[in-house]
């Protein structure tokens, strides 16, 4: 299996999570995103909406970053990331909906204003979208962390798709400014994220 992916894409991170994490062999094949190389037409035969990840297997070829895990998790002979029971499998999904309607918007703009724009030359950060983006994203937090209350793993009683697909929008807080260290529970199920090999080994960017 392909996987077409940015290093610096916080969307491939958590494919790259997943797959680390059950094993699973994929031919990294990166593409510029600086150089718009996502804009091109091969590509966008493959992801007409312009964006990373994109998995090809054979030919099926899947978008969206959270189906992308969906499929390699249903595939892995290591079911630990996929839940045995219905209500389990949809609770996280439904955190993983969560995060992508609640939380990526606002961190994404954080890291375009305040990591991206500057990387690519484009100028200085927008303060009025920067203190807008910040308070969506405490907001969000603020139902997370209350969620983890007592909690190990946000969904079930071991690691999930969810904690993996939220975590990997977290890595860049540094690098985006996210205002995050005010979330204790989030703090604390954060380093038990960073503690996995999965996660250690996407810290670089791939080769």
């Amino acid at each position: 299996m392909r996987l077409y992916y940015h290093p610096l894409s916080s969307c491939s991170r958590r494919v790259l999570l997943v797959a680390r994490h059950l094993g699973i062999p994929l031919e990294l094949i990166s593409v510029d995103l600086f150089r718009g190389e996502q804009n091109t037409p091969p590509f966008l035969k493959l992801n007409p909406n312009h964006q990373v990840p994109v998995l090809e297997d054979d030919e099926y070829v899947l978008w969206e970053s959270y189906a992308i895990m969906q499929y390699l998790a249903e595939l892995a002979q290591d079911q630990s990331l996929h839940p045995e029971t219905a209500q389990q499998r949809t609770d996280a999904s439904r955190w993983m909906f969560w995060c992508s309607q609640h939380l990526m918007p606002a961190i994404s703009t954080l890291n375009w204003e305040n990591s991206i724009k500057g990387m690519a030359g484009l100028g200085l950060a927008i303060q009025t979208e920067v203190a807008r983006a910040e308070a969506i994203f405490v907001e969000a937090c603020q139902v997370l962390d209350t969620h983890l209350v007592g909690r190990e793993w946000i969904s079930g009683s071991r690691l999930s798709l969810a904690d993996l697909a939220i975590a990997a929008p977290l890595g860049d807080w540094h690098r985006a400014k996210l205002p995050l260290m005010q979330f204790s529970q989030i703090g604390r199920w954060f380093q038990q994220i960073q503690a996995l090999d999965c996660w250690q080994e996407t810290e670089q960017a791939p080769s």
